[in-house]
């Protein structure tokens, strides 16, 4: 991992979170929180997920905390509140990201698991993989669960993110 790749990572992270959520707000707030089977249940159950996740990981990044009681705790029951939290959510990524170096990167996070409460110690540059890795694994399930309701959140590669695109065809 490196500071380019993270900053990569993030403009990827918000680029396809407005393409799902662009998609997810065409369905109905039933059709959104209807159980499709996934690991979080609905298309909204994911959204949330990845919202926690991401605010659990930004706290340990940056040493202010965020506390829920499990990984399932729904924080906005209404879709647009939903959105309007990832956003904001999404702005302080892309600027811890942007503030991040190579030496910063080189560190150690340590941090108590919510899974289990026991002391944890990574590199910091691993975490931040984590941390990426675990969000294109939920939007993936919700691209399927989009497709299945009959709606295509088109290409998601990040090879196709317009920035990098861009960035390989000057």
């Amino acid at each position: 991992m490196t500071p380019e790749l993270a900053q990569d990572l993030a403009a990827y992270n918000v680029w396809m979170n407005e393409k799902i959520y662009t998609c997810a707000s065409k369905l109905a707030d039933a059709d959104l929180k209807v159980d499709r089977g996934a690991f979080f249940g609905s298309v909204h159950g994911t959204l949330n997920h990845i919202l926690v996740a991401d605010k659990l990981w930004m706290g340990r990044f940056t040493g202010e905390p965020f506390s829920v009681p499990a990984l399932d705790v729904e924080l906005h029951s209404d879709f647009l509140e939903l959105q309007k939290d990832r956003v904001a959510t999404d702005k302080a990524i892309t600027a811890y990201a942007a503030a991040l170096t190579r030496e910063k990167l080189a560190t150690d996070l340590h941090y108590t698991s919510m899974v289990n409460p026991e002391p944890r110690r990574y590199e910091l540059w691993l975490a931040v993989a984590h941390f990426f890795n675990h969000q294109a694994h939920h939007r993936g399930q919700i691209s399927t669960l989009l497709h299945q309701a009959g709606i295509d959140p088109g290409v998601t590669d990040l090879v196709f993110l317009p920035a990098v695109v861009a960035r390989n065809t000057e």
